[in-house]
């Protein structure tokens, strides 16, 4: 039995997009990628703290939480996601090193875990604004950092947060890269797999 989390859960919100058409062309099959969001206290919020250790923590249980249900509203195996991102915005009251803590130490590799695999840096970012601020999760192919097809983003918020106190985490997957991508580099057919760039 799993402990319980240690992030205090405020609400969770789940977006999915689906591109049909692009510049009058149809897009068969749709190019899909689906956020979800963590509205969460921020323990720190305040007050500085040197140890910003239970921010690591919570960044681990929520890579696993955000990225499972992020998976599932695309509706493919895990191992089918193609390309991956991670943001947070911290309200008035908290800093960005806050944001940092959350999405750096320990967020990734439960996401890797989700997915099977994932050699590439997980494109972040991070920013403080006031209640809904809009997050933009930067998305890149999760094998090869160099397929510009994947290169992307995916913008969202939710209109109530983050209050003052509270921090808003994303994790984003897509099942494709950019609709009609067409300048140039390393496809997805020619990743290697073995550093992370190609």
């Amino acid at each position: 039995m799993k402990a319980p989390l240690i992030a205090k859960i405020r609400k969770i919100v789940t977006f999915v997009e689906e591109t049909k058409i692009e510049m009058g062309r149809s897009i068969d099959p749709p190019t899909r990628r689906a956020a979800t969001v963590a509205v969460i206290e921020n323990p720190y919020a305040g007050k500085y703290m040197e140890d910003l250790s239970e921010l690591m923590t919570i960044g681990e249980e929520l890579g696993e939480l955000l990225t499972l249900r992020a998976v599932a509203a695309l509706g493919i195996p895990a191992t089918s996601v193609e390309s991956y991102g991670k943001a947070a915005a911290v309200g008035e009251n908290g800093e960005l090193e806050h944001a940092a803590a959350i999405l750096h130490p320990k967020l990734g590799a439960p996401v890797r875990r989700v997915l099977g695999k994932g050699a590439a840096l997980i494109p972040s970012s991070k920013k403080r604004g006031g209640m809904g601020v809009v997050l933009d999760i930067p998305l890149g192919h999760k094998d090869a950092a160099f397929v510009r097809s994947h290169f992307d983003g995916m913008e969202v918020r939710i209109n109530d947060a983050p209050r003052a106190n509270e921090i808003v985490v994303a994790v984003a997957v897509t099942d494709s890269g950019r609709p009609l991508a067409r300048v140039g580099g390393l496809t997805k057919d020619q990743i290697k797999g073995e550093d992370g760039l190609r």
